[in-house]
């Protein structure tokens, strides 16, 4: 089944809108509502369609059972000059994370860096929405989580005791678009599954496979019968382990067992880990310089000569500001499937549908 053919473009404001209603239809304040619901329309704008209005209902029945603090007090220690960590208060992660890219860009305007944890938090989206929060401010910017589920054994393992963590690095460039990477370090986000499933596409060969027999797991309504498979082998493996590591323990915040899966379970609290870095650029090289050198080099890269069966060589992040830009002028597109659980969500929660919009 292709998306394409099932999609329907919906207006950027009114995806804004719906989400702020149902989000303040369950307790969250009118202003903390529209700052979740403008995030979340970011991961959609920018591609990460598994992490945007996508995760509404999930996050709707979190909030209402009591897994989630719609009113929490967020609070930030600065521990060092370059460092602080952020305790979420069970609140959502997209405020939590907000907070804590806020407070790193803080740091590194004064020190020249900032590394800031989070823990007390909750799932946040997708993770190049903030990697990408220093680039305005000229600042390279580092983000992972530990993420809200572990669908991924260690290599050699069949137990899932590890995330899909997430690497996302932005790079800010001059003319050209800039260098933003967000990768899970599984060959896909369980997002991804997800969304295959709410429109009944099969799964691809490779992205997961039987816990009891190691063949390839191609029906998305039997994931739960299988794990993902690591990117890279051992390699993503082991990322997903050094980042789950720098996000959860070092910050007090869940990891390995102490994980459980939010898609699943709406009442416990996650205490989910985050971190988040932000350097300036101009304490290492002046800023309009490397904005100069980023463009030489991507020009570069994004120019040289494809490979075969490829008609040009991508980039990380190279179409993001163009999609931005289409999504924002020509709507959001969303599955027939996706509509339609949303309007029974909003039916449910007493605001108006999108339709109605």
């Amino acid at each position: 089944m292709d998306q394409v053919n099932t999609s329907s473009r919906v207006p950027a404001q009114t995806v804004v809108t719906l989400i702020t209603d149902c989000l303040n239809a369950v307790g969250l304040p009118g202003a903390d509502a529209l700052k979740v619901a403008e995030l979340m329309l970011e991961a959609d704008l920018t591609g990460a369609d598994a992490h945007g209005v996508f995760r509404l209902p999930q996050y709707v029945k979190r909030l209402r059972a009591g897994g989630v603090n719609p009113k929490p007090t967020i609070r930030v220690e600065k521990t060092a000059a370059a460092t602080a960590m952020v305790d979420g208060d069970n609140g959502m992660g997209h405020l939590v994370m907000a907070r804590a890219a806020e407070t790193a860009i803080e740091l590194a305007r004064e020190a020249g860096m900032g590394w800031v944890g989070a823990r007390g938090s909750n799932h946040a989206g997708a993770a190049g929405v903030y990697a990408a929060m220093p680039l305005p401010h000229g600042m390279v910017g580092i983000y992972s989580v530990v993420a809200s589920a572990n669908h991924m054994p260690v290599w050699g393992g069949v137990e899932s005791l590890l995330g899909t963590n997430p690497l996302a690095v932005a790079i800010p460039a001059g003319e050209e678009p800039p260098l933003v990477l967000d990768v899970a370090t599984s060959v896909v986000s369980y997002g991804t599954i997800k969304s295959h499933r709410l429109q009944g596409k099969p799964l691809p060969e490779g992205w997961m496979v039987n816990t009891k027999d190691g063949t390839p797991l191609t029906d998305p309504a039997r994931s739960s019968e299988g794990v993902l498979l690591p990117v890279g082998g051992y390699k993503g493996s082991g990322l997903a382990l050094v980042l789950g590591l720098l996000a959860g323990p070092l910050n007090r915040a869940a990891f390995g067992r102490d994980v459980f899966d939010f898609n699943y379970n709406d009442t416990d609290v996650a205490n989910t880990g985050h971190f988040i870095i932000a350097l300036d650029v101009k304490r290492f090289t002046p800023g309009d310089t490397f904005k100069a050198e980023m463009d030489r080099h991507l020009r570069d890269l994004r120019t040289s000569k494809p490979l075969p069966g490829f008609d040009r060589v991508r980039l990380p992040g190279q179409e993001r500001s163009a999609r931005r830009a289409d999504r924002l002028k020509n709507g959001v597109p969303l599955p027939r499937e996706l509509t339609a659980q949303l309007d029974t969500l909003a039916g449910d929660l007493g605001v108006k549908p999108l339709a109605a919009r």
